[in-house]
């Protein structure tokens, strides 16, 4: 069993599997979305996602579009 952490934000795998602070398996572009992307450059030069710098994944925009969409159903 392999594990690696992100010196950056902290961020947990195992065995290649992103795992999110509440125990739930995550995917990495979406971890790159909401905070791989928004890093300066100092710390992103030193972050260990696998899909940093790749497009894609659902971050803060979308997320909120999908709760306002919840939202306006009520």
């Amino acid at each position: 069993m392999s594990n690696r952490n992100c010196p950056v934000c902290g961020a947990h795998w195992v065995d290649g599997q992103l795992y999110w602070a509440t125990g739930k398996p995550g995917k990495d572009i979406d971890l790159n979305a909401l905070v791989c992307r928004r890093l300066p450059p100092e710390k992103a030069e030193r972050c260990v996602n696998p899909s940093k710098g790749c497009d894609g994944g659902i971050g803060w925009e979308e997320r909120e579009k999908i709760l306002d969409q919840g939202l306006d159903g009520l």
